[in-house]
């Protein structure tokens, strides 16, 4: 597997994958093992606190590569396809920092489902979002489509296979800001810093916080968040950012 297929970068606690796959970034088996591979290792990277996701060139991803479908006659083949089709969005649903989306051009299909798969978004001017599975003879997408939009917008979508500039994601309050290509790293590196601040320990609690509550009803989510605030109120991070707060200073955060 080859590591240039998707890049790897990091500093001052920032890591900068890019999908490195010319001229679309389709998505292929390498493709995704290796996405897989990447964020598993931010999961457990202690110099890494938060990670932006990005394209090369002018797309983010076209999509899954149509030319690397699974063979129907090959028993077992779709039900292995599928599997490493759903880690693909899971590794980075369930990685243990904060991952930004940084869509700088075209995300259709397996593409939104990356975006859709990151905490926070932010797109570029000349990006499209669509779920074109319809078009290929395919019908798939629409729990990733469910996170992001409402029920007429998300069968719009899932039944023509409907596109929606960035412009419009923007205005409907779906990404965080819709830049110049050219300022779109910058954008997303600044919130990237300001989360890289903070207690790294208290930012896992709060990632995990933020995944386990979409799924509990409001009386158990509220009871699961106070079980991490009890937790987090014992640790050194903690104390040192009450006293940071107190004395006016910047807080010197340590993980533990």
């Amino acid at each position: 597997m080859s590591d240039d297929i998707v890049t790897l970068e990091v500093s001052d606690h920032i890591a900068i994958v890019t999908l490195n796959r010319p001229p679309v970034n389709a998505l292929n088996r390498a493709m995704r093992d290796r996405i897989v591979a990447v964020f598993d290792e931010i999961s457990e990277r202690s110099d890494v606190r938060v990670a932006i996701l990005t394209g090369n060139g002018k797309v983010f991803c076209s999509g899954a590569d149509l030319k690397d479908r699974p063979d129907p006659s090959k028993v077992g083949a779709f039900h292995d396809h599928n599997r490493i089709t759903r880690e693909t969005g899971n590794c980075i649903r369930e990685c243990a920092k904060p991952v930004i989306a940084a869509i700088n051009g075209v995300a259709l299909g397996a593409g939104l489902g990356l975006m859709a798969s990151c905490d926070i978004f932010y797109a570029s001017e000349e990006a499209v979002f669509g779920m074109p599975e319809i078009n290929v003879g395919l019908a798939g997408g629409a729990a990733m489509l469910n996170t992001l939009f409402g029920r007429s917008m998300v069968r719009r979508m899932f039944f023509t296979g409907y596109r929606v500039p960035a412009a419009e994601l923007y205005r409907l309050g779906i990404i965080e800001a819709c830049t110049t290509r050219e300022n779109l790293m910058p954008e997303a590196m600044k919130i990237a810093r300001e989360i890289a601040a903070k207690s790294p320990i208290a930012m896992e609690y709060a990632k995990n916080a933020a995944n386990m509550v979409e799924l509990m009803p409001p009386r158990d989510a509220y009871r699961f968040e106070q079980n991490i605030t009890m937790a987090l109120s014992k640790t050194e991070d903690a104390k040192e950012a009450r006293m940071a707060f107190l004395e006016k200073r910047a807080p010197v955060f340590k993980g533990r």
